[in-house]
Formats: structure tokens, sequence, C-alpha cells
């Protein structure tokens, strides 16, 4: 069990904030929107978890407001319906107990790639070995030759990372993974259906027949209709890089899967408290421990991204697609684990079991197990099912 009597205390919650989410109710059958106030005192079981559901069904639908900051703080004044320790305590997807969910809903999970030059080198290497980690440590130091450290002074789309592409061409090194970390054009994909991210405290999944996969700790931006960043949240792109070494057209595959995508624990709305400015220089750290007593560290400073968030935001986006209900937007890992877990040269890969905890203070912990996909309880509770939950009929005529 993640968290704990003393999850607050321990860093599971950001101090300071204003946060909103999701949280399962077994007496109403469903999930209910809930705010926090972190800026308030603690009570003997946490924080106070105020329900907002009848004042907007959806978290989308809240976060869509002008007015949301005005109508989240009057709503923790009131008594609160739930407390975070208590929530924290409960076994996640278990239909009986309140928990916590994903903190988001109708938005669309979106994610970028290849946003930091140190990850861009592995992305190669992933390439290059074809998805074998065997071959990883060869075609690793290989990399290290020809690339050096010209990757992370150079401004993708700028006139010296056309010229560095031209000369990777001219020596046989061109990639699609070059392409994206240096061109004009960020890669932007869809990470995960719909309702489909896992929240704080569940299982993650890694597919049984992957054999190289790793976490992958983002900072999540939360973006509204318009475009607006409005809050954030953590994030675990959960990758499976065996299969996209193979191909970047199984992208797909490597990415999506039952609980591959886990967000949380809450969404922080940017206010006086935290800007969007002040999200540029944070620090994410990740920690990974094994039931074989094996320990991964590994840090996301998100100062040497190398594209702003706007570019990654318009990139999403614009007059070529638009999202009515808004979207979540992984902006991409500095961290590509390379210490080797089980065979010398082979780099980390998960076990059944591993813990992994993503943290920041600004935006709290994010703790998840890892389990074979396939061992997972099926993803049933859709767009339909929610529907219905909210008493609306599952089939919508488009007006």
């Amino acid at each position: 069990m993640v968290g704990g009597a003393d999850g607050v205390l321990d860093g599971v919650l950001p101090a300071g904030a204003l946060l909103v989410g999701r949280v399962w109710d077994p007496a109403a059958g469903g999930p209910r929107v809930v705010a926090v106030d972190t800026a308030a005192p603690p009570g003997g079981s946490g924080w106070g978890v105020h329900e907002l559901t009848d004042r907007e069904p959806t978290v989308s639908g809240l976060l869509d407001r002008d007015d949301h900051l005005a109508l989240v703080r009057d709503v923790v004044r009131g008594e609160p319906r739930w407390w975070t320790d208590d929530l924290l305590r409960a076994s996640p997807g278990s239909p009986a107990d309140a928990h916590l969910l994903a903190p988001v809903d109708l938005q669309v999970v979106k994610a970028c790639g290849v946003t930091f030059a140190d990850s861009l080198a592995e992305r190669v290497i992933e390439e290059r070995s074809g998805g074998d980690p065997a071959r990883a440590g060869a075609v690793r130091a290989e990399v290290a030759e020809v690339l050096g450290g010209t990757l992370s002074s150079v401004r993708p789309g700028s006139a010296e990372a056309a010229r560095l592409r031209e000369v990777l061409r001219a020596r046989g090194w061109w990639s699609q993974y070059l392409e994206v970390g240096l061109g004009p054009d960020p890669e932007v994909f869809t990470k995960a259906p719909v309702l489909a991210s896992v929240g704080h405290g569940a299982a993650v999944g890694v597919p049984s027949w992957s054999r190289w996969n790793n976490p992958e700790p983002e900072l999540v931006l939360v973006v509204t209709s318009r475009g607006q960043v409005v809050g954030a949240t953590l994030g675990n792109d959960v990758n499976l890089r065996d299969v996209e070494g193979r191909s970047a057209l199984l992208l797909g595959r490597a990415k999506d899967a039952n609980a591959s995508s886990a967000l949380g624990p809450f969404v922080r709305l940017l206010d006086d408290s935290l800007s969007l400015d002040a999200l540029r220089t944070i620090e994410i750290d990740l920690e990974v421990r094994g039931a074989d007593g094996f320990v991964l560290r590994g840090r996301n400073s998100l100062a040497r991204i190398s594209r702003p968030f706007e570019e990654l935001v318009a990139a999403t986006l614009g007059s070529h697609h638009q999202y009515p209900d808004g979207f979540v937007l992984y902006t991409g890992t500095l961290f590509a684990p390379t210490a080797d877990r089980d065979e010398p040269g082979q780099g980390f890969t998960h076990h059944v079991g591993d813990v992994v905890r993503i943290s920041c203070p600004a935006l709290g912990t994010l703790e998840n197990v890892v389990l074979a996909t396939e061992d997972l309880p099926p993803w049933t509770f859709g767009l339909g099912e929610l529907l219905r939950r909210l008493g609306l009929p599952r089939t919508v005529t488009p007006s």
C-alpha cells in the first residue's frame, strides 16, 4: 500500500496548494470531482477533501471555466466529504473503498517525445540497436563518439540544428529521433484513451513479453480547450523500449496499453502560489525499488528541456487541431535509465513488483507498483459508463 497514515506528511501532497482531482465514491458508484486546499491547516486525518460534483460534474468542465479558481476556493470553505489520509490508505481499484483516481477525466492524454537532448541520444540508441538491450552498450559507446556533447546546446529548429542535421545525414547517421529532436516540429502523440489513465496508488502495467522497458517521470501540463495551461500534475509515461526501438511506427504498441499512463496525485492549479514560469525550472525525482533489492534513482530537470512549453502546446492545439474538452500533455523526460540490472551492458528494465515513486515539492508524489499488464483487471470504465453514472444517456445525438 502506498501513502499510509503519514502520507500527507511525507510529501504525497504539496503544501500550500489548491488541488483538484477525482475520488471513486462507492456510495454513488462512480467518480466524484473534488478539491483540496493544503494551505489550510490539516486535521487529524490530513486535509479535507471537498466534493464539487454538483457544481461541475467533470474536471474537464471545471477547468475550462474562467472562474474555476473562484469556484474551487468557494467549495473548499465548506465541510469536507473525505480526508486525504483516509484516501491514501484506501485500496486503489476497490469499488468498495473511496480512493483516488487519475485527476483528469474527459481531457485527451497527449505526450511529447524527444524534448531533452540527453534522452534524444537514448532514443537513437534504441533505434540503432533495433530494440535489443544486449546491443545497447556497444551502440551507446558509438553514439557518444559520434554525437559527443553537441546536442545539449543546440536549439531545435534553429539554423545550427539544420546544419547539424545535414552533417549527421552525410555521415549516415540520420534518424527519425534526430528529426523531431532537432527539426522544427516536436513529436506529439496520443498516450492513452480518455479515462484510461490510472492514479496514485494504482498498478501500472508492463506486458509480460517486454524485455526492455522503463518508467518516464514527467511534468504533465493541464490545458483548456482554448490552449491555456491552468494546472499541472505528475506523470509516468510507461515505455517499452524493445518495441519502439524496432520501429517508430510501433509507437502506439510501445506507449499505449492498459495502465501505461499514470497521473497524479492531484492537479495543482496555477495561481499566485505557483506560476507557469515556476514550472520551467522544477526538478522531478524518480525512485524505483524492486523486490530484488535493486534501487534506481534519477532526476528530470525541466530547466534542460529543449523546447518551451508554449511551443509544445501550440504543436498540439491550434487551427490544425482542437480539443473541446481540453487535454493533458506529458512534456517528456531528461531521464533515460542506463544502469545495468540483470545482465552487464543491458541497462535497466522493470520487474514485476517494482515500486515507482515520482515526486517534486511543487506537485507532490505519484507512486505506483508495476504488474504484468495481462494480470491487471480489464479496463471497463469508459465514456459511456461515465455518462450513465452521471445520470446522462449513453448515446448523445449531435446537434
